[in-house]
């Protein structure tokens, strides 16, 4: 067992659990935030179903961006989808025997590699070149696309440029599965992708790539036009009428928490 074994491993457990905790408490914020007006982005749909349907289009085709930009919606579906066959690739390194499909999608995921890095570096050069984006980016915009882009990059020069021992890369992460530290390949450019997965688990929370499991809770695209059919009290209508109906029980008596101005 080598430093950069025991290293790594603490790593990825703390971002793993930064990862896991912190999504759990955004997405469990996001529930509990009231949708005070009925906003649904129109035309809308008006039944359940079809606001499942509308989300499954925006999850998986980026309808509205697709409405609003296409040259964007190429880049941004290219690299989601690029990045979903990728991840799923990846799996081969966590689990053993490797699943049939997963064997399967392998040489897609390599090809998949090279349209991730495609799609990233178009995006970052939409930031950079055109003015009305470049005016509304963040530091952390460009630093969200420079760490994706490195990963990206990263990986496909280990498969082509420099190559690693992968099947002891395979054991030291099936060993983490399993709680257990196995020796880790010491290869500068391994060392550095793994760290650049690593810092993108623990900022994952607290950036704008919160959007993914961000975009089932928008009130926009999640809500039925149907306030003709139902009646859609909002949340500080409830409040108030909550506050009232327990004003009478106070009639007479001090109010809670008054604070007495003389």
């Amino acid at each position: 067992m080598t430093f950069a074994s025991i290293v790594f491993a603490v790593l990825f457990y703390g971002a793993t659990a930064v990862l896991l905790i912190g999504v759990g408490l955004r997405v469990a914020r996001y529930a509990r935030t009231p949708a005070p007006l009925k906003i649904p982005t129109t035309p809308a749909p008006t039944s359940r179903g079809g606001v499942i349907g509308r989300m499954a289009s925006e999850v998986v085709f980026f309808h509205s961006l697709f409405k609003a930009n296409k040259w964007i919606w190429i880049l941004a579906w290219v690299f989601h989808v690029a990045l979903l066959l990728v991840l799923l690739r990846h799996l081969r390194y966590f689990i053993d025997p490797v699943w049939e499909w997963v064997v399967l999608i392998q040489p897609f995921g390599v090809y998949a590699g090279f349209a991730m890095l495609a799609g990233l570096i178009g995006l970052w050069i939409r930031r950079i070149f055109v003015q009305r984006i470049r005016y509304i980016s963040a530091p952390s915009d460009h630093l969200m696309l420079g760490l994706l882009i490195a990963i990206a990059a990263s990986g496909l020069a280990m498969k082509y440029l420099w190559h690693v021992d992968v099947t002891a890369v395979k054991v030291f992460f099936v060993g983490l599965m399993r709680f257990e530290i196995h020796p880790l390949p010491t290869e500068p450019l391994l060392l550095l992708h793994l760290a650049l997965v690593v810092a993108l688990m623990i900022v994952f929370p607290f950036s704008k790539l919160l959007h993914a499991p961000g975009v089932f809770f928008s009130p926009t695209r999640n809500q039925a036009d149907n306030p003709r059919e139902q009646r859609h009290t909002s949340w500080a209508a409830r409040v108030e009428h909550t506050g009232a109906a327990a004003a009478p029980a106070n009639r007479g008596g001090p109010v809670p928490n008054a604070r007495s101005e003389d």
